[in-house]
């Protein structure tokens, strides 16, 4: 099941090390859009363009109905879409916490299920997948007979627990239940080596985790399957004794575009890996060098000071145009963007759509 990844290190260790898989040739596309579908905090910053990339804001009610206004949460959903001359391709990038915030916010910032090509989901947390199978069942027959989720691999579908709030006490946190999927009729790629998405985007593959980072961990995992649920790598369900172990997410992917005379445009939906690892895996497997824009959540809210300093000047080395932080970044990582990067800081909330290459 896991190949070259079979045995990344063991269980109970953050720090991987094996030879990236380049894609063959990664698609260059002409723009880029991505709307904030659910982030955990609304705001009204005034819509702007700067140098490298147009900013629209959603109004927080629905020019529709009133009633219904752009929800908050914690978590992510984003929708892309991409254009190579006259070809469009648009797909959906994590599912929020919720259905209803997901579907409601797409309804109010007009992103269309019938309009989606693929599915794209970048790790096996609650907050990322909760909206993911209501949305199926609401819009199945919306959706291509075909329809593709692509995920980082077999760990997105282990079960998990999450930190309480009790000190050394963890509650579960849900599991994503690949038998609904399949009654769904959507087909599941694992995307363990970086894969071509529509002919516009690419995943990073596992990500090579060499930076100084260390994964910041809040959950824990089971690498076992129960009455059908979970996920089965029984190499690391034998090291882990079948108990829930530390949570070192070994099958986050990245997502990415290579923007026409820009570079990469690189995604990171919760950072587990590290950001700057996972920005040095999408340059390894694409071949491009130069990196136009870095996007998502980073997962440094829990980071000390030092920590953060590190890893805006490891960002600040691959010379970005952009740096947009959502979600788990948290307001340290903005604070030390804003006194080493200032020029390249973007700031979003839920509602946010930025433009790139137009």
């Amino acid at each position: 099941m896991l190949g070259s990844s079979a045995l990344l290190a063991g269980v109970g260790l953050s720090t991987y090390g094996f030879k990236s898989q380049a894609v063959s040739k990664v698609p260059t596309v002409d723009t880029v859009d991505i709307k904030v579908l659910v982030d955990s905090s609304y705001d009204s910053p005034r819509p702007g363009t700067n140098k490298w990339v147009k900013i629209k804001r959603t109004p927080f009610i629905s020019s529709k109905d009133y009633r219904k206004a752009l929800h908050n949460e914690w978590g992510l959903a984003l929708a892309l879409q991409s254009k190579i001359g006259q070809d469009t391709k648009s797909m959906l990038l994590d599912y929020g916490y919720t259905p209803a915030a997901l579907m409601g916010n797409m309804e109010i910032m007009n992103v269309k299920p019938e309009q989606q090509h693929a599915m794209v989901l970048s790790h096996g947390h609650f907050d990322h997948f909760g909206g993911l199978i209501a949305f199926l069942q609401a819009n199945r027959s919306k959706l291509p007979a075909d329809l593709t989720l692509y995920v980082g691999g077999e760990d997105n579908f282990c079960n998990r627990k999450t930190a309480s709030g009790s000190p050394g006490h963890f509650a579960d946190w849900g599991v994503l239940d690949r038998r609904e999927l399949d009654a769904l009729k959507v087909k599941i790629v694992y995307c363990e080596k970086p894969t071509i998405i529509e002919g516009h985007a690419f995943t990073t593959g596992i990500i090579n985790r060499t930076s100084f980072e260390k994964v910041i961990p809040n959950t824990q995992v089971e690498y076992s399957k129960k009455n059908g649920l979970g996920c089965d790598i029984p190499e690391l369900n034998a090291k882990a004794q079948g108990k829930f172990v530390k949570d070192d997410h070994i099958h986050e992917h990245g997502t990415a575009f290579n923007l026409r005379d820009r570079g990469l445009i690189v995604i990171s939906s919760c950072g587990h890996a590290g950001i700057v690892n996972t920005v040095q895996q999408a340059i390894e497997v694409s071949g491009v060098k130069k990196v136009h824009a870095i996007l998502g959540g980073f997962h440094l809210f829990p980071a000390p000071n030092d920590y953060l300093t590190q890893t805006v000047e490891a960002l600040k080395q691959f010379n970005p145009d952009v740096v947009i932080p959502l979600h788990c970044s948290g307001p340290g990582f903005v604070n030390a963007m804003q006194n080493l990067l200032q020029d390249r800081l973007v700031t979003s909330t839920t509602g946010t759509e930025f433009q790139f290459g137009v």
